[in-house]
Order: structure tokens, then sequence, then C-alpha cells
């Protein structure tokens, strides 16, 4: 339950809430924005890349993709740099902080180019705050009995954030301008306002109730490096590994959806009403369920929770490819949800349990790497198998990958606690 929470996963989750709230107010107004007019595209669209015209569609798509790119592919390195450090929440405040930056800039810039920068920084800001910041949430757990709940309060603050941030930045643009005593403020500049006030607000939950446990810099190895083939246990790969693979893929079918809004709506003769709620769909359940699943995974363990959870998320995707009718298509993407639900906290809890001494960062990095890459790859990944087959075809993918996922994780991860409440079960063999 929340009220048992250590306050300060309370306090990361809400500052991660007002942080995912100003980043999913972006994913809308920066396409917008870009198409309104007001910034110069030169002479980029209708150019010619490798044989491939470049459209105005492409161009706002690059500038998506380089946020989660560049936030996947530093997370790694900014997670190892944590650990060594042992100073974590520095490391925060200075990922939101160059995410304020880029919002700040946006209302000044007026060409294509800026633009990509000032996104490619606030994707670095990212790249420093998320695994600084799961790996305060793991670092905060007094038992491994504990690590479940932690991230499932934390993740359902994150999606609360990511998940109503959208609706906000669609009411914010639709009712501006709006009169000040300084002048007008369009809905553009109040949206991307919104956006600094996020970061701002949760620079300053961080700094007034978010601290370094004394134990992570003592504790910091030397060894930081990953392992991607398991070394003594039954397993050919390492646990971690794999779940950063499975999570990879939950992540990318999540973001098959959206770039196919046009042949959905068509398909099921629906709205865009009915489209926004079957794509939030995912996100409400995953809101109801992260915080019990991520405490049941402490009493019943992680395994479980993850199977069950790929299991269901095998025909959840395939479904939205053959569904006829809007309302079977919410079930199918709330189906999904609740897949999503039983793997994600359970997951990074896993990767927590089996952490090495002081390498949180560089371990859970892992994970929040593997499931920025997915939202990333996701769309690209449904342009282009939508083009490349049928309707259906992204969505068949889809499944197949939760397949492979799910084969993966039964014959390659163990277990992480043991049957008493409290021990970690011994996990596999560390150097």
């Amino acid at each position: 339950m929340i009220r048992d929470t250590d306050p300060r996963v309370i306090a990361l989750g809400l500052a991660r809430m007002a942080d995912a709230l100003g980043n999913s107010f972006l994913i809308i107004v920066l396409p917008l924005y870009i198409a309104s007019g007001q910034v110069s595209l030169g002479d980029l669209v209708g150019g010619d890349l490798f044989g491939f015209v470049v459209g105005e569609e492409f161009l706002i798509g690059l500038v998506l993709s380089l946020f989660g790119f560049l936030n996947s592919f530093g997370q790694p390195f900014t997670g190892r740099l944590s650990d060594r450090t042992g100073r974590r929440k520095a490391f925060v405040l200075f990922g939101l902080v160059l995410f304020a930056v880029g919002s700040v800039a946006y209302p000044f810039l007026r060409d294509y180019w800026s633009i990509l920068v000032a996104r490619g920084f606030q994707g670095v800001g990212a790249a420093f705050t998320v695994p600084a910041t799961v790996a305060l949430v793991n670092d905060y757990a007094r038992s491994d009995r504990e690590r479940g709940g932690n991230f499932g309060v934390f993740n359902t603050f994150r999606l609360i954030g990511f998940g109503f941030g959208p609706i906000v930045a669609g009411l914010v643009i639709r009712f501006g301008p709006y009169p000040t005593p300084l002048g007008t403020l369009s809905g553009f500049d109040a949206a991307f306002g919104v956006a600094v006030a996020g970061a701002a607000a949760s620079f300053a939950l961080v700094y007034a109730l978010v601290n370094d446990p004394p134990a992570v810099e003592a504790e910091a190895s030397d060894d930081l490096s990953i392992r991607i083939l398991e070394r003594d246990g039954p397993g050919t790969f390492d646990s971690v590994f794999i779940l950063g693979v499975g999570t990879f893929f939950m992540a990318m079918t999540i973001a098959l959806f959206a770039p196919l809004e046009a042949p959905i709506r068509a398909r099921l003769n629906e709205g865009t009403f009915l489209f926004s709620v079957q794509f939030a769909a995912v996100v409400i359940a995953n809101v109801l369920l992260q915080i019990p699943v991520g405490n049941a995974s402490d009493t019943y363990g992680r395994r479980p929770f993850l199977l069950a959870g790929f299991v269901i998320l095998i025909p959840s995707v395939f479904a939205q490819g053959v569904v006829a009718a809007p309302l079977t298509m919410l079930g199918a993407r709330l189906l999904q949800g609740v897949a999503v639900a039983l793997v994600f906290a359970p997951s990074l809890a896993l990767a927590g349990d089996l952490a090495r001494e002081g390498q949180s960062g560089s371990t859970l990095s892992v994970l929040t790497m593997a499931f920025g890459l997915g939202v990333a790859v996701g769309p690209l990944a449904a342009g282009f198998l939508y083009n490349f087959g049928r309707f259906e075809t992204p969505f068949t993918v889809g499944a197949a990958a939760a397949v492979l996922a799910l084969v993966l994780v039964y014959t390659q991860v163990q277990e992480s606690l043991s049957e008493d409440a409290g021990d970690p079960a011994t996990p596999v063999a560390e150097d």
C-alpha cells in the first residue's frame, strides 16, 4: 500500500509524474508546432535522402525519435557513472535542468535544426535522470520484499503524468491564446511553459525530499560491466539482459498503435475520441494495477507475474490486427495494459534483486534503456511493416516478438526471491 511506502519513493514518483507530464506534452505539441508554419523547414521537405523523398512527417518523426534514441543509448553510461560517484540525486537534478532548458528554448526557435538540437538536448537530460531515479527507488528498498511495491508506486505516479499529459496538452493549445499582464501568450508558448513548470516542480521535489543513501558511494564497485552471457548459472544468457530484451519487445508492442491512427480509425469506423480512449487504455490499466502487482510480486515472487504477463501480451497484441469493432479494440488494449502491468514492476524488482552492491544504476539502466528504445523503434516498425504487408502485419510481428520474449524469460530467467520472506534467493553466480 502507498501508506507503507518510503516517503522518498513517493517524492520520486511525484517528481517523475510532473516530469512525464511535461515530456508527454511535448510529444503532442512539437508535431503541431513544426506543422504550424512557425518553424522554417527550409528546403528539407521534398529533398532526397538515399533515394527517399523527405516529407514533413519524416522530419517530425526524427525529432520525436531523436529524444528516445539519445535517452536510451545514454543510460548505460550515466547509470554506470552514477554508480561510481554515488551521487544519484545530482544526476537527477542535472538532467531536469537540461530538460527545462530545452523547453524554455522552444518558443525562441524558428528553424528545424534548432528544434532538433533542443530535443536532443532534452534526450541527454533524460539519460541522466531516468537511471539515477530508478536506482534510488531500488536503493530505498529496506529488503527484497519491498522492492516490487516500491516500483509499483513509482510507476503508477509516472504513468499518471504520461497518460494525462497529452489530454492536458490538447486542452492548453485548444483554448489559447491567453491574455497576460505582459501580453498575449499563444497556446504553444503556454504548453512549453507547462513543460518547464513540470521540470521545475520535479527539481523542487527531488532537491527538498530526496537524498543519496549513504552506503551507495562506499559500495560502488570498479567493475561496472553488464553481462550478456551467463557464466555459471543454468541459463545461457544473463537474467538481466533477458529482462531487457523482454522489456524492449513489450515497449515496442505498446508503440505500434499510435502511428496507425488513420488506418485504425478507417477500419473501425470511429472518431478521434474513441481512438484516444483506446490509446489511453494501456496506461489506465497500468495505473490501476502497478501497485497491487508490485506488492504481490514481493509476496509470491517475480517470475510468475512475468510469465503471466507475456502469455497475456501475445493474444492482446495479435487481436489488435484482426478486430473489427471499436469496443473489441478497447478490450484488446485493456488486456495489453494488464499484460504490461504484470511485466513492468516485477521486471525492475527482479533486476534490482540481482544487482550487485552499488551497481543498481548500471543494472537497472539495461531495462530503462530497453523500454525507451522499444518506444522509439515501435513507431518506425509499425510504419514499415504496415507499408510492407497489410493492416495486421505490425500486430502479428508484435505478437511473435511477445512469444519470443515468453520463451526467453521461461528458459533463462530464474526466480530471485526465496520462499523465506525477506531473504533473496541465491542469484545467478556473480564474480
